[in-house]
C-alpha cells in the first residue's frame, strides 16, 4: 500500500483546485497556508492534491501529541521532517512528499517555524490549515511576512455545486455567457430551478455530499443542523472566552439583520453594543460571517474610501441562512423569480456570498456597498465591485421588475457608463445597464 492510497468519500472537483496545482509546479514555491472557515473542504482538497505525489504525510496537530512535540522541541526543519518521517514511516523527500500540517493552530510552535521552511527546506512541498486559524495567527505579529503563501476556500459557489451535481454543461454554459451572449431561454429557466435548490442545499461539502447522494433536501437541511451545532459548540474555542451563548446570539441576530446594516442595539437584551462588537469580531475571524462595507466609491481601490460606520453583514453560507431563520423553503419554488422569500434577503445574501467565493484565491475576500441618506431621500447600491480600472455598481432585485433609481443616480453622480442589474432574467442590456442572472452574478467576478 502506498502512503497516499488512503481512500476517502467522493472529492468533488473545486476552483481551487488548479490553484493548488500551481503552486505545486511552481519553481518559486513558498509554504502554503489554505485559510477559510472550518468544513469548507480544506483537507479535502490537499488530500486530492497530494494524488500528484509519490509520498503523502498528512499530521493532524490537534490530534498527534509527539508530532506537536517535535515542532515545541526547537529543531530545524531538516531534524523535523526526519523525526515525522520516522513516527509515521513515511519517506519526507524534496519534490516527491507532500506535507500536509492540519489542525496547525493547535501548535503556535509549528506555526511560527513554517518560515523556516522556505528558508531552509525550500524544496519540500508544505502545505498546512486549520480551523480556527485567524485566531492563532492575530497572536503572531508580522507572521511569515514574505515566506508564506495564503490561499483562501470557500464553500461550494453555484457553479462547484452545478459539476458535483453532474451538470457540468450547464456550468460551462453559464460561465461562458454575458449580455452580448445571452443562454438559449429553456436553459436560463433550467438553471434558475437549480439555483433555487442550491439556495436551499448551501455550499458546504458535507451538505452538498449529502445531497448529491440522496437528492433530498431534507436530509441536506440535517447537515445543517449538525453544523449550526458544531458551530456553536466550537464558540467556547475562541479567543477571549466570551460566553457562547452570547456569540450564538449575536450569529443569529446577523441571519435576522442581513442583508441590512447590522445594528448592534438589535442584538438583544442583556448585550451591550461593546459586547455585541467583540463577538461579531470573533465570528468575522472564523469566516461564519462576511462583512458587506460602505464606501464612497469614487475611484478605486474602493477599500481607500471605506467607512465601517456603514457595515452589512452577511451568514457564510444561504443553506444554514435559511435553517436559522426558519424560512418556508417550499416557497423559493413558487413562480420563476425569489420574491415570495426574499423578505430574508436571500437574493442579496447569494449574491453578494457569490462574488466572494469568485475573488482572487489569495486574497482576502472584500465586498463594498454604497448608501446616501439625505433630506431628498435615501439611495443604496447592493454591491459596488471593481472590473479593471472601473467602478461598477450592482443592483440586484428578487424578480424581473423594480425600477432602478439608485443605480441611475449612483451612476449620474460618480458619471460611470457602466451599471449592472441582477435579477431572474436573462443576459441582456438595457442602455447603459448590463443584465446578470442571479445565478451567474459570479461571471462579474472572473471576467
Amino acid at each position: 500500500m502506498t502512503d497516499n492510497s488512503t481512500t476517502h468519500s467522493t472529492y468533488f472537483p473545486r476552483w481551487i483546485d488548479p490553484v493548488l496545482a500551481a503552486w505545486a509546479k511552481s519553481a518559486k514555491r513558498k509554504p502554503l497556508l489554505l485559510r477559510g472557515a472550518r468544513q469548507v473542504g480544506k483537507s479535502s482538497a490537499v488530500r486530492n492534491l497530494a494524488a500528484g505525489f509519490g509520498h503523502f504525510l498528512e499530521i493532524n496537530l490537534e490530534d498527534d501529541a509527539a508530532a506537536r512535540w517535535f515542532f515545541d522541541d526547537g529543531g530545524e526543519p531538516d531534524t523535523i521532517c526526519q523525526k515525522l518521517s520516522l513516527l509515521r514511516q513515511t519517506p519526507i523527500v524534496d519534490g516527491k512528499t507532500l506535507l500536509f500540517l492540519d489542525e496547525i493552530q493547535a501548535s503556535p510552535a509549528a506555526l511560527a517555524k513554517l518560515r523556516y521552511f522556505y528558508e531552509k527546506r525550500p524544496g519540500l512541498h508544505v502545505v498546512a490549515a486549520g480551523s480556527l486559524l485567524e485566531f492563532a495567527l492575530g497572536e503572531i505579529p508580522s507572521f511569515g511576512v514574505g515566506r508564506i503563501h495564503s490561499v483562501f476556500m470557500h464553500p461550494f459557489s453555484f457553479g462547484e455545486f452545478l459539476a458535483a451535481s453532474g451538470s457540468q454543461m450547464l456550468a460551462d454554459a453559464m460561465a461562458g455567457a454575458s449580455p452580448d451572449n445571452p443562454l438559449p431561454e429553456p436553459i436560463h429557466k433550467r438553471l434558475l430551478e437549480i439555483v433555487k435548490t442550491f439556495m436551499i442545499v448551501g455550499g458546504f461539502p458535507e451538505a452538498v455530499s449529502e445531497f448529491v447522494r440522496t437528492g433530498d433536501l431534507l436530509a441536506s437541511q440535517v447537515v445543517h443542523d449538525d453544523l449550526l451545532a458544531s458551530f456553536q459548540s466550537d464558540f467556547g474555542k475562541y479567543r477571549g472566552r466570551i460566553p457562547s451563548e452570547r456569540l450564538a446570539r449575536v450569529f443569529n441576530s446577523v441571519a435576522r439583520q442581513s442583508p441590512g446594516k447590522f445594528v448592534y442595539e438589535r442584538v438583544g437584551e442583556g448585550t451591550s453594543n461593546a459586547q455585541a462588537k467583540q463577538a461579531l469580531d470573533l465570528l468575522l475571524m472564523a469566516g461564519l460571517v462576511l462583512p458587506v462595507t460602505h464606501t464612497s466609491a469614487n475611484g478605486i481601490p474602493l477599500g481607500a474610501e471605506e467607512d465601517e460606520k456603514y457595515r452589512k453583514m452577511l451568514p457564510c453560507d444561504t443553506g444554514l441562512f435559511q435553517r436559522m431563520l426558519g424560512l418556508e423553503v417550499s416557497d423559493l419554488f413558487v413562480g420563476d423569480d425569489f420574491q415570495t422569500v426574499n423578505k430574508g434577503g436571500i437574493a442579496e445574501i447569494f449574491a453578494g456570498l457569490e462574488l466572494a467565493k469568485a475573488s482572487p484565491a489569495g486574497l482576502p475576500p472584500r465586498l463594498h456597498c454604497w448608501r446616501r441618506e439625505n433630506a431628498k431621500g435615501n439611495a443604496e447600491i447592493d454591491y459596488v465591485v471593481q472590473r479593471g480600472r472601473r467602478v461598477v455598481p450592482v443592483e440586484v432585485k428578487a424578480g424581473t421588475r423594480g425600477a432602478m433609481q439608485s443605480l441611475r443616480l449612483f451612476m449620474a453622480e460618480k458619471r460611470l457608463p457602466l451599471g449592472v442589474r441582477v435579477s431572474s432574467e436573462n443576459f441582456g442590456r438595457a442602455g447603459g445597464i448590463e443584465i446578470y442572472p442571479l445565478y451567474a452574478v459570479s461571471n462579474l467576478a472572473r471576467r
